[in-house]
């Protein structure tokens, strides 16, 4: 039994040994009653890596006594299909497990598709992909959508003492002892993935000697040996990248400081400056904008001054950048203007340009009334002068409203309504 690792072997056999994902196995919760009716329908199951995607799915299908199959889109043919689909013909309905679902090819799609409609395969598809982007919209449409969500600390504490305890599957026949400190490393230093947990729990009681007692004890020291290859867990191609940068955006709009630099530092740790870099420019311009209409080139020196010095120095223009781009007051006031703006002109709601906007510089223009009363400001006091500027048919359109968000953007807001006051004066 041995020879399988430990997160295999401690896999449940039963939904009611399913460790965490309470929001769908719980009692009354939608796993459990399809479990209870009897009726497993076609799922995909989205989550980080070592949620117990498969694990669940395997469960599933052994409480109601289904038979199981399991195959891997990326690995198994598409004639290791047609081979479960024809024994499902000659047994009865299958329960189809299918790893790395989202990279399911087109001919194996447009195989399975009937025979999940006909119900004849039950699928369970298991991925780290978010199955909206990823998963083919005929297949996502024949199959209910669940999101396993990241195992707790408690969660992965649970699963590291019952493989303590079971003699059968787990490592309950040696004589070991955990500390504290080491249960806790274990649950925190496998950012909530069950898998990486369970394989550093074996590989520190198969690598450590028994003492004077015969006792194997894993204490801190062990612990961290054996879990210090584990990878900052962050895929920069996966949907967890996405959800790390739009976290740290959101943390900036929201002059978080603290969760800015938190979210950085995931992406510091990922080596990704490309997208530190175009987020951090963004944001400055789409969120801070003319409330302090420095942040956008600061920022923009920032990423040049990381991208010559490189990490981890880089690391240093980066934090100081973030700080001020918390901490300045925010406006999106000049973007959303514009959008406004494109929203008219994408619905065909504009109209011709005023004739004395129109270019005057070619002959006849001047027979066609280009160009004609139109008034230079800089001739004007103030470099302002009345006159008519949006096509008649949205002549008095507006598309900017500015905030107080700053005494730079409160300035721009005075000259901006004492124009449009000037400008109601004359209609």
């Amino acid at each position: 039994m041995e020879q399988k690792p430990l997160a295999f072997r401690m896999r449940p056999k039963h939904i009611d040994e399913i460790i965490g994902q309470e929001h769908l196995v719980s009692e009354g919760k939608i796993l459990s009653r399809m479990v209870k009716a009897n009726r497993l329908a076609s799922m995909i199951l989205f989550g980080p890596p070592g949620t117990g995607k498969t694990s669940l799915a395997v469960a599933l299908a052994e409480t109601l006594n289904l038979k199981v199959k399991m195959l891997n889109a990326v690995v198994d043919r598409k004639k290791d299909m047609e081979i479960v689909v024809e024994e499902a013909k000659l047994t009865g309905r299958v329960v189809l497990i299918l790893d790395e679902v989202h990279r399911l090819d087109k001919a194996k799609q447009d195989f399975l598709l009937p025979h999940l409609e006909s119900n004849l395969i039950t699928m369970i598809g298991c991925t780290t992909s978010n199955p909206y982007h990823s998963i083919n919209p005929a297949i996502r449409s024949r199959c209910h959508l669940f999101e396993l969500h990241v195992l707790q600390p408690k969660n992965i504490k649970v699963a590291i003492k019952h493989a303590l305890e079971d003699r059968d599957d787990g490592l309950g026949q040696r004589n070991i002892e955990i500390t504290e400190d080491a249960l806790d490393h274990f649950a925190l230093s496998s950012n909530g993935d069950m898998r990486s947990a369970l394989n550093g729990l074996e590989l520190a009681a198969f690598s450590t000697p028994e003492n004077n007692d015969g006792l194997i004890v894993i204490d801190l020291q062990t612990a961290e040996e054996c879990m210090q290859k584990k990878n900052f867990s962050h895929d920069k191609d996966g949907d967890a990248h996405y959800d790390v940068l739009s976290a740290f955006q959101k943390s900036i709009r929201g002059s978080d400081v603290d969760a800015a630099l938190h979210y950085l530092g995931r992406l510091i740790e990922a080596g990704d400056l490309d997208s530190i870099a175009r987020r951090m420019i963004v944001t400055a311009y789409e969120d801070i904008g003319v409330a302090n209409p420095q942040a956008g080139p600061r920022a923009l020196a920032a990423v040049e001054a990381a991208e010559r010095v490189g990490f981890p120095e880089a690391r240093i223009p980066l934090a100081v950048a973030i700080v001020e781009l918390c901490l300045s007051p925010k406006s999106n006031t000049a973007y959303k203007g514009l959008d406004a703006a494109l929203q008219d002109i994408r619905s065909n709601h504009t109209g011709d340009i005023p004739n004395h906007l129109k270019d005057s510089h070619y002959k006849g223009a001047k027979s066609l009334q280009r160009g004609l009363d139109y008034k230079y400001p800089h001739n004007y006091e103030n470099s302002w002068i009345s006159q008519q500027y949006l096509p008649d048919a949205i002549k008095n359109k507006q598309y900017y409203f500015p905030k107080n968000s700053s005494k730079f953007e409160q300035a721009m807001k005075k000259v901006n309504d004492k124009i449009n006051q000037d400008k109601n004066k004359q209609r």
